[in-house]
């Protein structure tokens, strides 16, 4: 008989959550209000503390029932659109384009400069002049035709790409 008597606590427990199931809501005295069914159309939305379930009016959306001879876009205002969480929302939108935005600038940016130096090199390396690398023993050696046309290719492939 005494395992039952945990199960007995707990199932009443359970249906003192149920029972807990409550509107409170501000009058427009001022007074704190409480009962079972929904406050009154005439309620405003922040004046409503507390819906069934535990749910505040801050993080809780009531369900779209327009007013009897409202008009049929009035639902919005009825179904308590949180203005802050829109405006909160609207904000982070405009931090993350703003953010795309600084992040395409600066690859336009680097873009431009690295077109720039291609640009440079390469008219550098058509003069004629003779050029010369340092190699991986810290050595510098000349280049000869083929390494001057390599490199000439390599300069004008970074040229189309970041030239546009």
């Amino acid at each position: 008989m005494k395992p039952i008597r945990p199960l007995i606590c707990v199932a009443l427990c359970l249906y003192a959550l149920v029972a807990s199931a409550q509107w409170q809501w501000m009058d427009k005295d001022g007074r704190k209000v409480f009962s079972d069914r929904p406050p009154p159309a005439d309620v405003p939305e922040k004046s409503i503390l507390k819906r069934p379930g535990g749910r505040g009016s801050a993080g809780a959306v009531a369900p779209a029932v327009p007013a009897p001879g409202a008009a049929p876009g009035a639902t919005a205002a009825a179904a308590g659109v949180d203005k802050s969480l829109q405006d909160k929302k609207k904000q982070a939108e405009d931090a993350e384009a703003a953010k795309r935005k600084a992040e395409e600038e600066r690859n336009a940016r680097l873009m431009a400069e690295n077109c720039n130096r291609a640009r440079q090199a390469k008219s550098g390396l058509d003069s004629g002049a003779r050029m010369s690398r340092i190699n991986e023993k810290g050595e510098r050696e000349f280049m000869d035709e083929s390494a001057l046309a390599a490199e000439g290719q390599r300069l004008q492939s970074i040229i189309n790409e970041n030239c546009r």
